[in-house]
């Protein structure tokens, strides 16, 4: 990082292809949401709470990749390619027995789950239904997540492109057969998601064993390392923990206020979920680097990067929101040919769209500190962009709102306060030095 043109190449080679990677997956779930809005409102609105469920337990499980990620880096930016390969290898076991876990408990808690969100019978009938199928996918999501972060550690986002351009293709592909060809309905949609995710792991599980090979590293696991990995990884489970306690917070609001609206905010989120995955693609070359940067000792290519790579989210945040804010009006008849719906959901797409430089900001921040594996502060200050943001939510809900006024108030809840609040807590951190700690 000697200079500013380098370090705008290393930002790029990274961020590139890890926007290709992020994007495929929103992209095909946007299809999916798709393919299931066609069926009718009540399947839409029955895989919005099924989508809650599986995201909050997706959502606590993603420190597999973020807590990967910087550990390899630091070894690889230490100079130590066997032992960085060695400990995302170790990430990946402890995935495998997490999913296996969770797949199992997922099974038996599936009604129970579904019936949280108090929607309507029908709807829940729906949501139990995707469930049901979708928690055998989870083994090979997480797995699929340590993977991602191994590569990622090793500067290589290539990699990850490729695999997920492929599985979330082959998603989207059978979805539609199961779905329609096959007349499974909402069934269809799980089913194919749940081979697609399998599918990708195999790809992971040939590319990784090359990669071990190349650099000596052994394919078993190491007890110790994987206990290490799962107690470095705790403080990422928490603020995993805070952020899934927001969005299921807001999801049972939307959920209360009626079966029209819940689909409607299925709409908003999934759109704010594109959108972060795109915006999170320069979160990823800041955690790559960053760690890179202190496994190395270099300090001062840490601070280029927090600069460089801050000032790019919040400008790439202003071209998203221009995007979502020019097609708000439309994006809607996407998921569902319901034009009320669509129309329902344009005021909190608006809302969303004037938020997009702060979330650009939040997600940079986010990446910065997860690069420099400071989980315990982002475990702890995840509680507290709740203080502001519970009551702000609840106050929506008790105002009684419905309608698109609802929904736009509740975005302002989310998107505004939430990710302020978030902002905050992550910029206060950054201003000093005490998350900077170098060396393997």
């Amino acid at each position: 990082m000697a200079n500013a043109q380098d370090l705008n190449r290393q930002i790029l080679r990274l961020a590139v292809p890890a926007l290709g990677a992020l994007i495929a997956e929103p992209v095909f779930l946007l299809v999916d949401a798709a393919l299931v809005g066609h069926l009718g409102v009540v399947p839409l609105a029955g895989m919005s709470i099924a989508s809650a469920v599986l995201q909050t337990v997706v959502g606590l499980m993603v420190f597999l990749a973020y807590s990967t990620t910087p550990a390899v880096a630091r070894r690889l930016g230490a100079g130590e390619h066997g032992g960085a390969v060695s400990a995302g290898i170790d990430g990946m076991w402890l995935a495998a027995g997490l999913g296996a876990l969770l797949a199992v408990a997922g099974c038996l808690a599936a009604p129970w789950a579904a019936s949280l969100f108090a929607a309507a019978p029908d709807v829940t009938a729906q949501a139990r239904i995707y469930l049901g199928i979708s928690v055998w996918g989870l083994p090979a999501m997480l797995i699929v997540f340590a993977a991602t972060g191994l590569l990622r550690g090793m500067q290589d986002t290539v990699t990850p492109l490729r695999v997920a351009v492929a599985g979330f293709a082959a998603n989207a592909g059978l979805n539609a057969l199961f779905i329609y060809g096959l007349g499974w309905g909402i069934a269809g949609s799980a089913a194919g998601t749940v081979v697609a995710q399998w599918a990708m792991v195999v790809a992971y599980v040939i590319v990784v064993g090359r990669l071990a090979r190349r650099h000596a590293a052994s394919l078993r696991p190491h007890l110790a390392s994987v206990g290490g990995s799962a107690r470095a990884g705790g403080w990422m489970f928490l603020r995993s923990v805070w952020l899934q306690v927001a969005l299921l917070t807001t999801v049972a609001v939307a959920s209360r206020v009626g079966t029209v609206e819940l689909a409607g905010w299925q709409v908003s989120y999934t759109i704010f979920s594109t959108a972060a995955f795109a915006l999170d693609a320069l979160a990823i070359a800041a955690q790559a680097l960053i760690g890179h940067a202190l496994g190395a000792g270099d300090e001062p290519a840490v601070r280029r990067v927090l600069r460089r790579t801050l000032g790019w989210g919040v400008w790439f945040g202003v071209a998203v929101g221009l995007v979502i804010g020019c097609l708000s009006g439309v994006i809607g008849l996407l998921f569902t040919s319901d034009t009320a719906i669509a129309a329902l959901a344009q005021p909190a797409l608006i809302v969303l769209a004037l938020a997009q430089p702060l979330c650009g900001a939040v997600f940079v921040l986010d990446g910065v500190l997860i690069g420099a594996g400071d989980g315990r502060y982002l475990g702890i200050a995840g509680f507290a962009t709740l203080l502001p943001f519970v009551p702000a939510v609840l106050l929506v809900a008790a105002a009684g709102v419905t309608g698109a006024a609802g929904l736009a108030w509740l975005a302002v809840a989310f998107f505004g306060v939430y990710m302020l609040a978030r902002f905050t807590t992550l910029g206060v951190r950054v201003r000093g030095d005490r998350w900077l700690a170098v060396g393997a």
